[in-house]
């Protein structure tokens, strides 16, 4: 006998008294791999949609290229890889937590200016459980954000301070990973 669960849905399941609202808050983490990879498919979206779109990394350096960026550029994205890098090949971490507190200023322009639809903060988590930047002004930074401006943060370990303040999180569950046996980043499919 089949469970419910194997059922094709019946009935309506969006709940009663939807509304929409000017903008939503997105949170993507977890262990998983696609935190970044989902919210450029959104970027992709909201570009179909006319709207303007600003992304900044936090750990990814304008030398760690991604191929999301060539394509996002054409498209009139405003792309700021303003990272350091990986932090286990820095020299210095203490320039590391200073370029992230320049890159988090940046992002903080963007979204209080409100020119942008979507702004994508890439990674934004690692730096925020560091210490490296405020969660606290990083959350009040989104709460207080102009009514039309949507952003999406991503990263392992999100503070709860900002899934609280989310519209959406969505945990990324690793349940197999080709790096655990040894096989490295791959072009086109890993950047």
């Amino acid at each position: 006998m089949a469970t419910d669960r194997e059922q094709p849905l019946t009935e309506d399941p969006r709940p009663e008294g939807a509304q929409t609202v000017p903008s939503l808050v997105l949170v993507n983490t977890g262990d998983g791999k696609g935190k970044s990879t989902a919210a450029f498919g959104v970027v992709m979206r909201a570009v179909a949609q006319g709207w303007r779109v600003a992304v900044v990394q936090f750990l990814k350096s304008g030398e760690w290229h991604v191929g999301e960026e060539d394509t996002a550029r054409k498209l009139g994205v405003e792309w700021s890889a303003l990272g350091e890098g990986f932090t286990w090949d820095s020299d210095n971490l203490g320039e590391d937590e200073a370029v992230a507190q320049d890159a988090w200023k940046r992002a903080a322009e963007i979204i209080q200016a409100g020119e942008h639809r979507l702004v994508v903060l890439d990674e934004i988590t690692y730096p925020m459980t560091w210490g490296w930047i405020s969660t606290d002004e990083v959350v009040e930074t989104i709460r207080t954000r102009p009514e039309k401006v949507n952003v999406i943060a991503t990263g392992r370990d999100a503070p709860a301070a900002l899934i609280e303040i989310a519209d959406t999180v969505t945990e990324m569950r690793s349940i197999k990973h080709a790096y655990d046996k040894g096989i490295v980043a791959k072009k086109g499919i890993d950047y």
